[in-house]
C-alpha cells in the first residue's frame, strides 16, 4: 500500500521535519530543535501537532442511533449534551478494545475521532453494527490539528474569537475565512489545548498563522513523551483487543449508568472485572536510576517471579526521569510496591506509582 501524506506534508518538509512512517502515513517525528526541546515548549508555551492521519467519522442521528451505538460503545450517549465530548472505546464481545476514541454530540448526530491505524476497521465494525439506514462518513477532505500548552488559548483566541469560552471536553462550530471549522477543548498531552477540524484546503494557511502567533510545530516523538507523562494510553501498545477498560485502569470512562445497566458487547467480562475478578492492571512505574524500560521489558517481583511487562517507557523531560507504564499481576499493583525490571539481561529496581506522572492542566 502506498504511504499517505497529510495536507501539511509540504509545510512540515519546509520546516526541516524528520519523517517516519506511522499508521500508513509519512509523519513528522521531530523538527530541528529535537524531541526534548519540543516537549518543553509544549509544556511552557504552545505546541502545534498535525494529527490529520486520525479518522474523523460522522454518523447522522435518527431515532434508533443512540440505542444501536450504545451496544458497541459503553458511553452514556442518551445523556450526552450537545457539543459535549466523551473519551470512550469500541468494544468487542470479550470486553477487549478495538479502539479508543473521542465521541462528540453534534447538532445532526455524532462526530467520532478514531486512531489512524484502526480507522478503516473501525468504520467497517460501526457500519456492520448499525446497518444501512444511517449516513456514515469517514471524512477524507478534513484535516485535524491540535494546539496544546499554556499559551494555546491566547494564541487561538487572537484568531478565532470566543474560543476561550469553551470548557474542557466541549466543542462548537466557528468560522475562519468564511469556512466553518469545528473546535473542541481537548488534546492528548496533559495540557490545556484545542483540537481543530478544518478543510484540507485551508489547513496550511491556518497552521502558518498559528506559528506566526507563537505556536511551535511539534512531532510525534514529543507527542509520545507528553502523553506518557500524562498517563495516557497509546492504542496498540497500552491497550488492544485483548485488554478490557477495567484492566487498563480506565473504569472512569464507562459511566455509572452503563456500568450498572450494561447492554453493550463484552459487558459480562467487564462487570466481572469491576466485581473483583481481575488478574492484572495497568500501572505507572518509576525505574530507579537512568535506565529506560521500553515496551516488552519483563517485570518481576522481588522474589524474581515474572509478574508482567512494560507497554510504554521513556525519559520524561518534565519530570526529569525515567517513566513507564505496564500491566502487572493485581497483587502487586499497590503504589509503592517494589518490583524489578529486566533490561538487557540485568534486573533493576523500580517502584509502582500512581498515574499520571505529571499534573494535568485542563481547563474545566
Amino acid at each position: 500500500m502506498e504511504i499517505q501524506k497529510t495536507a501539511l506534508y509540504e509545510y512540515h518538509k519546509s520546516l526541516g521535519a524528520k519523517f517516519v512512517p506511522f499508521a500508513g502515513y509519512q509523519m513528522p517525528v521531530q523538527y530541528t530543535s529535537g524531541i526534548i526541546e519540543e516537549h518543553k515548549l509544549t509544556r511552557t508555551k504552545a505546541g502545534l501537532f498535525d494529527v490529520s492521519h486520525m479518522g474523523q467519522l460522522f454518523i447522522e442521528d435518527n431515532s434508533d442511533l443512540v440505542t444501536l451505538l450504545e451496544k458497541i460503545v459503553p458511553t452514556d450517549l442518551k445523556n450526552i449534551k450537545l457539543n459535549q465530548c466523551r473519551y470512550s472505546f469500541l468494544i468487542n464481545e470479550s470486553g477487549g478494545i478495538y479502539d479508543d476514541l473521542i465521541v462528540t454530540k453534534v447538532r445532526k448526530g455524532f462526530n467520532i475521532i478514531l486512531n489512524a491505524a484502526c480507522k478503516e476497521n473501525d468504520y467497517k465494525i460501526i457500519k456492520d453494527s448499525l446497518g444501512d439506514k444511517f449516513k456514515i462518513i469517514l471524512n477524507k477532505d478534513l484535516s485535524l490539528i491540535a494546539l496544546q500548552g499554556p499559551k494555546a488559548e491566547e494564541i487561538l483566541e487572537s484568531i478565532i474569537k470566543d474560543v476561550s469560552s469553551l470548557k474542557f471536553m466541549n466543542g462548537n462550530n466557528f468560522y475562519y475565512c468564511e469556512n466553518q471549522i469545528y473546535i473542541t477543548r481537548s488534546g492528548y498531552t496533559g495540557e490545556d489545548g484545542f483540537e481543530i477540524s478544518l478543510p484540507n484546503k485551508i489547513v496550511e494557511s491556518f497552521a502558518k498563522i498559528l506559528v506566526s502567533k507563537g505556536a511551535q510545530p511539534i512531532g510525534l516523538g514529543a507527542r509520545d513523551t507528553l502523553r506518557l507523562e500524562a498517563g495516557l494510553c497509546l492504542y496498540g501498545h497500552d491497550i488492544n483487543e485483548t485488554t478490557t477498560p477495567i484492566e487498563a485502569n480506565l473504569k472512569w470512562a464507562i459511566s455509572k449508568r452503563r456500568r450498572e445497566e450494561g447492554g453493550f458487547l463484552g459487558y459480562n467480562k467487564i462487570k466481572s472485572n469491576i466485581n473483583g475478578e481481575i488478574s492484572r492492571l495497568r500501572v505507572g512505574i518509576k525505574p530507579s536510576g537512568k535506565i529506560i524500560a521500553r515496551e516488552g521489558t519483563k517485570i518481576f517481583s522481588q522474589d524474581k517471579s515474572e509478574i508482567g511487562s512494560i507497554t510504554s517507557g521513556t525519559f520524561g523531560p518534565s519530570v526529569n526521569g525515567s517513566i513507564a507504564m505496564g500491566y502487572i499481576k493485581f497483587a502487586f499493583t499497590k503504589p509503592g510496591t517494589k518490583i524489578l525490571l529486566e533490561v538487557r539481561g540485568k534486573k533493576y529496581e523500580a517502584t509502582v506509582t500512581e498515574l499520571p506522572f505529571y499534573k494535568k492542566n485542563y481547563v474545566r
